[in-house]
């Protein structure tokens, strides 16, 4: 092996940088064997090759040529010892090179070792294959990359306590972080909340719609139920994280009041818009089969009407129908029925309409956190719960798209603060009139 490597060049873990020798010449005689098992194989036996050569020349930078007395040298060469690198999902087994300090009074790093010993990359690779569907007891049949025969035989750290191990340290980070990232940053303009359920344990959500259009998983908090300190709990928490809850903002829920008590303890000028699609449900589930589709095609009509007024029409008339022979549903359906309207009342336009008249968005990245976690079967704990939500939170902003209509975000921004001026002048003329009129 021949090399031309400059001493002066950083040698730090942290800039990852690794001074590579011109050539390396790999021995053919140690990896024939793994020619028959495939090209893979081959590729693995002669990185590992490469990287007992990286070792070694990061050795002769710092020491440096093997023979050669130095009187200027800073470090000594100071045998091998077993180590271990990450290879494939794996730990396997190799010989390190160890330095001291010419003065023998401590050990110094041998950057490549240091590169290729690093286990971040195993935490995250157990969590990819786990949200995916691979189970700790599949996890060293199928979850990892095939490198050898005799490279599998020297390799740990595949057990299901490992695996394991590694998933829940790579889960409670992704937790952290979900919890802890700055907001003061987003300019948010629309914002959704909606629980989901892992076993016996509620986890509620929020998602964050950005004035250009980009979906963020925000936070979430488990509890029994969707109740109001919970939610409160939430919101207060995006506020203290530095988000800006005095601007007026489009608020998204199910529909259920605890949700809305809490949103407006929390934010000063929350515009709520009721999920169309829950309503809807709620009022065909108080109806006969046959009637209760009649009716729920009636209100879908009436929620495509051309102005909100037309629309608040066509569903008041329907209550007044229904109120004599199914008082419940007529109840149901006049329950909140302007909050369902709020997007046609800001004059939305329709595509962008479509992804803010109902929690679809949100419910959307429930629903990939409920995929990723399918083969779970025990629920330990509240903690379990939010560790696997947050992971899958996190997947799901990997495939999240701007949303549909996001060109028309700006104008929202202006109809909600033309709504909230006129909420506070008719608000102030109702309390005052004195100052009103004047």
């Amino acid at each position: 092996m021949t090399n031309n490597y400059q001493k002066n060049v950083p040698r730090t873990t942290a800039e990852l940088r690794l001074a590579m020798p011109e050539t390396v010449s790999v021995a053919m005689s140690e990896i024939a064997e793994d020619m028959q098992e495939g090209l893979l194989a081959l590729a693995v036996g002669a990185g590992l090759q490469v990287m007992t050569a990286l070792m070694e020349a990061d050795v002769s930078a710092a020491c440096g040529p093997k023979g050669k007395h130095d009187a200027a040298r800073t470090a000594v060469r100071h045998g091998h010892e077993k180590g271990s690198v990450t290879l494939g999902g794996r730990r396997v087994s190799v010989d390190r090179p160890r330095i001291r300090t010419a003065d023998d009074t401590a050990e110094l790093p041998v950057p490549a070792y240091e590169l290729f010993s690093g286990t971040e990359i195993l935490g995250r690779l157990a969590m990819q294959k786990m949200l995916a569907g691979i189970s700790t007891r599949r996890y060293s049949a199928v979850g990892l990359e095939p490198v050898g025969v005799k490279t599998e035989q020297a390799a740990g750290a595949v057990s299901r306590s490992a695996v394991s191990r590694r998933f829940v340290a790579a889960t409670e980070t992704a937790l952290i972080e979900l919890l802890a990232a700055p907001l003061g940053e987003q300019d948010l303009v629309a914002l959704m909340i909606d629980g989901i359920t892992f076993g016996e344990h509620l986890c509620v959500c929020a998602l964050g719609i950005g004035i250009d259009g980009v979906k963020h998983p925000l936070a979430l908090v488990e509890g029994d139920t969707e109740n109001t300190t919970v939610v409160k709990d939430l919101l207060a928490g995006l506020r203290e994280r530095g988000l800006d809850t005095t601007r007026p903002i489009l608020i998204g829920v199910d529909g259920a009041k605890a949700l809305t008590a809490a949103v407006k303890r929390v934010f000063d000028h929350p515009v709520i818009q009721r999920c169309q699609i829950h309503k809807v449900r709620n009022v065909e589930d108080r109806l006969p089969k046959e009637l209760g589709n009649t009716v729920a095609k009636r209100m879908r009509k009436a929620y495509h009407a051309e102005t909100a007024l037309a629309a608040e029409a066509q569903l008041e008339a329907l209550a007044r129908e229904l109120e004599r022979t199914h008082p419940g549903a007529a109840a149901s359906l006049r329950e909140g029925l302007a909050e369902t309207l709020t997007v046609q009342r800001l004059g939305v336009p329709p595509t962008l309409a479509r992804t803010l008249r109902s929690t679809n968005a949100i419910e959307s990245m429930n629903s990939i956190a409920r995929t990723h976690s399918r083969n779970v079967k025990h629920w330990k704990s509240g903690n379990m719960a939010l560790r696997w939500c947050a992971a899958g939170m996190v997947e799901a902003g990997k495939q999240f798209r701007r949303v549909n209509g996001h060109m028309h975000l700006a104008s929202l921004r202006r109809a909600l603060d033309e709504h909230v001026a006129t909420e506070t002048v008719s608000t102030t003329s109702q309390t005052d009139p004195a100052n009103a009129a004047a």
